[in-house]
């Protein structure tokens, strides 16, 4: 039995398709309040750079906003970006080309760019926003941030020096890039590009090699596709004077994170600007037990995810981390065992996915109450 109140800190990544890192959260508080009614809880919704770090930004405070911009099939929609408090902007490609957009996937990936992407910066530029978090995850895209720069203002032209569009259907044809009309205020604008991801823009590691295929590119176009990028950014460096293809992050989102290079950005692992943002380290001073997860733990946890990284920190502070995710891959058991104080799952028994999706917030707050008892003994 603790000799003093306990103090709890829970910071989850979001249960895809079932729960935002808030809803998380606040069920596994439920729990732990259940069991230790007079524990001091902090809140820390955690994200690490893909769906769901918009709302894990603002959480601490901050503006949403709904802009209109291309999505990655050219149509309109309406995506929400953010303002925080300090006046940075947050723009999370998920929201405007995400692979969640089933309108955009419907098109055929050579025909989709990230000119929305650009178009949302111009808008927080409007705004007053001069420095810029960019979350990549998530992309259904692979122009190279092509459309991000020509939304911006940049012109890609074929040899006849007709404009062209920034798909990587287009780009096949590109001549010249002129840079002449990049948004001035650019120049006194920062990046920051928020991922996990230290690929290059091309080559058996790029962009298009690695992720092309889950966004629908054919294998036999692969290299074609190689090749179009690689054309497309060596004429772009040299429009920009910044040669930047090869660099760890490039292939990131498409290669958006190319463009965001050319831009001068600055890159940093998702769920540590998360954490920075939340206050994690802050959360963590004092407490007794930190409480994190997201919908499926693997190997892959281990690479930068939300729950690892929070986990890391966790253990910088002297407090255990208990990972409570929707899922735990056996076979990564052991691995995820060697930085977590116990691996967790909230299912009672054999359940669809659908009863774990739909009773998400009710496994989660029961099996968080059943960890505080065995872990402080109430």
């Amino acid at each position: 039995m603790l000799g003093s109140t306990p103090t709890v800190v829970i910071a989850p990544d979001s249960f895809k398709g079932s729960l935002s890192a808030q809803a998380v959260a606040e069920a596994i508080a439920g729990g732990v309040k259940r069991a230790l009614p007079d524990a001091t809880v902090r809140l820390c919704p955690m994200a690490d750079g893909g769906e769901g770090t918009l709302d894990a930004m603002l959480a601490r405070g901050g503006e949403r906003r709904i802009v209109r911009v291309c999505g990655a099939a050219q149509a309109q929609r309406e995506a929400a970006v953010g303002l925080l408090p300090d006046g940075s902007a947050v723009i999370e490609t998920a929201e405007i080309v995400g692979i969640t957009d089933a309108v955009a996937m419907q098109t055929d990936v050579e025909a989709r760019d990230t000119r929305g992407m650009g178009e949302a910066v111009r808008l927080l530029l409007d705004a007053g926003a001069r420095r810029f978090f960019v979350a990549l995850g998530g992309s259904s895209t692979n122009d190279g941030g092509a459309g991000l720069l020509v939304g911006l203002g940049l012109k890609l032209l074929d040899a006849g020096g007709r404009e062209l569009e920034p798909t990587p259907e287009a780009l096949a044809r590109l001549a010249r890039v002129d840079a002449s009309g990049l948004d001035s205020r650019l120049a006194q604008t920062t990046f920051v590009a928020m991922s996990d991801v230290d690929n290059p823009l091309t080559g058996e590691h790029g962009a298009t090699a690695v992720f092309g295929p889950q966004k629908g590119v054919a294998r036999e176009r692969i290299g074609a596709l190689d090749a179009v990028l690689g054309h497309f950014a060596e004429l772009a460096q040299q429009a920009l004077g910044r040669e930047c293809h090869a660099l760890p992050g490039a292939g990131a989102a498409g290669g958006l994170g190319f463009a965001l290079h050319l831009l001068g950005a600055r890159f940093e692992a998702g769920a540590e600007v998360v954490a920075e943002q939340v206050g994690l380290d802050v959360a963590l001073d004092g407490a007794n037990w930190l409480i994190t997860g997201e919908g499926r733990s693997d190997a892959q946890t281990l690479h930068g995810k939300a729950p690892f990284i929070a986990c890391r920190h966790a253990r910088a502070a002297g407090v255990p981390a208990t990972l409570l995710s929707g899922g735990v891959d056996s076979n990564a058991l052991a691995r995820l065992s060697e930085h977590f104080s116990g691996c967790f799952s909230p299912a009672p028994g054999p359940i669809s996915l659908e009863v774990a999706i739909r009773d998400a917030a009710r496994l989660l707050a029961n099996e968080a109450e059943q960890l505080a008892r065995l872990k402080f003994g109430a």
